[in-house]
């Protein structure tokens, strides 16, 4: 029953996905980070549902990279894109690390916060209408935001938090051990996964997910003193873009 739980918080917490309601105890939020990846199961579900629709309907280039966009952003309400607008704000001020965690706390989007967006927007869709159209690469960019949540998962659990926030609760209420061992497993399988049926795409998407996990180490430590929330969402949100970025890039190189 617990296991249902879980995956119920999951997906009440990190999607608009409708969950019958759910009873919040430490049982429920126990292992719910280990649950996470499933919302991007999800994503990459209804990925690959579009890529067959856009294709019987014969939609171009710009209409199916707007799916791949806006897919994400409809399955998850924009949770994580809340955190990238409040990082992208508290990096912009070049303020000290106790001064950057109060930006993140503020609900108001600065102007390098919209800006910050519509620059994320602009690549992510030019990425999304120029990547390889697919039933590889669709099943590929599903597995992308299944790897993206398990390190920022793992991200969540075993770097130094800042403070308590929503971050700091799932952090007291986890089995930190043992969650983070599910995670690693997990985001190994979907990695090796990657590797295996992907080759080149595959090993270039996995690489740039891990330089990412570490580039958030180092952010988070020395700008901001730990780990938060909105560094996980931010985090999700820059590996997703930078696996996308490199496998159409990878994609248009000469052979």
């Amino acid at each position: 029953m617990n296991f249902f739980r879980t995956i119920g918080a999951a997906f009440a917490v990190f999607s608009r996905v409708p969950m019958p309601k759910i009873r919040w105890d430490e049982g429920s939020m126990r292992y719910m980070l280990c649950a996470f990846p499933l919302v991007g199961a999800v994503i990459g579900g209804l990925i690959i549902a579009w890529y067959y629709i856009a294709g019987a309907l014969g939609f171009g280039a710009i209409l199916y990279g707007a799916g791949l966009t806006l897919i994400p952003v409809a399955v998850t309400g924009g949770f994580h894109l809340d955190g990238f607008c409040d990082t992208s704000d508290a990096l912009a001020s070049h303020a000290p690390a106790e001064k950057k965690r109060e930006i993140l706390k503020d609900s108001h989007a600065g102007a390098f916060a919209v800006i910050s967006l519509c620059c994320y927007f602009v690549l992510y869709f030019a990425c999304a209408a120029s990547a390889p159209r697919s039933l590889g690469a669709a099943i590929l960019l599903g597995l992308a935001h299944m790897l993206s949540r398990e390190a920022s998962g793992l991200a969540a659990l075993v770097f130094p938090g800042s403070g308590k926030g929503l971050l700091g609760t799932f952090r007291e209420s986890a089995e930190k051990k043992r969650a983070a061992a599910v995670l690693l497993f997990e985001a190994v399988i979907t990695a090796a996964v990657m590797i295996v049926f992907f080759r080149l795409y595959g090993v270039l998407a996995a690489a740039c997910c891990l330089v990412c996990f570490f580039w958030l180490k180092i952010l988070a430590e020395k700008q901001f003193g730990g780990m938060s929330g909105d560094l996980s969402g931010w985090f999700l949100q820059v590996s997703e873009l930078i696996m996308l970025l490199a496998v159409t890039v990878l994609y248009h190189v000469p052979a």
